[in-house]
């Protein structure tokens, strides 16, 4: 899947499951993969501040991005230091597989 793929799908997904944050200025929507190893969550917010992706790997966040640029820029290194938990591939083939 590429880049625009991702991109895609993740907004396919985020529009029919967004759910209201606090004032109703922010809206997210949560994916997560599980693993016989553990499971790796990526929560994608739109907000004032712009779109956020806050990542976790077994419940315990380990980054908190800001658009989609830096995403990329940050999904390869979540597949070297996660590769039990996450792989780019299946990760938003799965989520395209559940719209």
């Amino acid at each position: 899947m590429d880049r625009d793929e991702i991109r895609r799908t993740f907004e396919q997904f985020f529009n029919k499951y967004k759910k209201t944050e606090g004032d109703k200025s922010a809206y997210s929507a949560v994916w997560s993969t599980l693993m016989p190893s553990g499971s790796f969550e990526i929560n994608l917010t739109k907000c004032p501040r712009g779109t956020i992706f806050k990542c976790f790997a077994n419940g315990e966040k380990v980054n908190e991005i800001t658009g989609w640029d830096a995403f990329f820029a940050a999904s390869g290194k979540f597949q070297q230091d996660y590769p039990e938990l996450y792989d780019e591939e299946e990760f938003f083939q799965s989520m395209q597989d559940a719209l």
